[in-house]
């Protein structure tokens, strides 16, 4: 399964950047010494990005996930959600804002133990680190930093939300 890696890693990066750009609304660019500021009670909300198992909300911040630019995302996870065990072409600074983030490392998920990012807590993840994330009964919000372009590859490519299930396994 590991040399079936990089081609589907390369379809990803093609992909997911693209994806979550069209969803979102435009973020404003910082380009040219401009100042961006993001209220929380003004943020627009968004189903998805495709990328996540169904149930996560997100608004671009900064930049387009397709573009070698800084990038900005806040998402929110509902209860008990769960991420299988995937990895990032770059670079992953994450923020908790409220609630918890679990996050457990190596390509099998127990969604038990691991690390808890509870509000204020912050964690970076170099890239291609393969983890797994999960929040409890409170759900969580955080802030996502990067520089694209950004994508996430599933260790099993069967735990993919962007893949399309057999009949009768939806």
């Amino acid at each position: 399964m590991r040399h079936a890696l990089p081609v589907f890693a390369t379809l990803t990066s093609l992909v997911v950047p693209h994806a979550l750009a069209s969803q979102a609304p435009a973020a404003p660019a910082a380009a040219g010494g401009q100042v961006i500021v993001a209220r929380a009670a003004e943020l627009t909300w968004a189903p998805g990005p495709p990328s996540l198992p169904p149930g996560a909300d997100f608004v671009l911040i900064e930049g387009n996930p397709a573009e070698a630019v800084p990038l900005t995302l806040r998402l929110r996870f509902p209860p008990n959600y769960r991420v299988p065990p995937h990895w990032h072409s770059v670079i992953e600074h994450v923020t908790v804002l409220s609630g918890t983030l679990n996050v457990g490392m190596g390509e099998q998920a127990t969604y038990q133990g691991g690390t808890a990012l509870s509000a204020g807590s912050f964690a970076a993840m170099p890239q291609k680190m393969v983890h797994s994330a999960w929040t409890g009964a409170d759900g969580v919000v955080f802030q996502l930093h990067s520089v694209g372009p950004w994508s996430i590859t599933y260790v099993n490519p069967a735990d993919d939300p962007r893949r399309p299930k057999p009949a009768g396994q939806e």
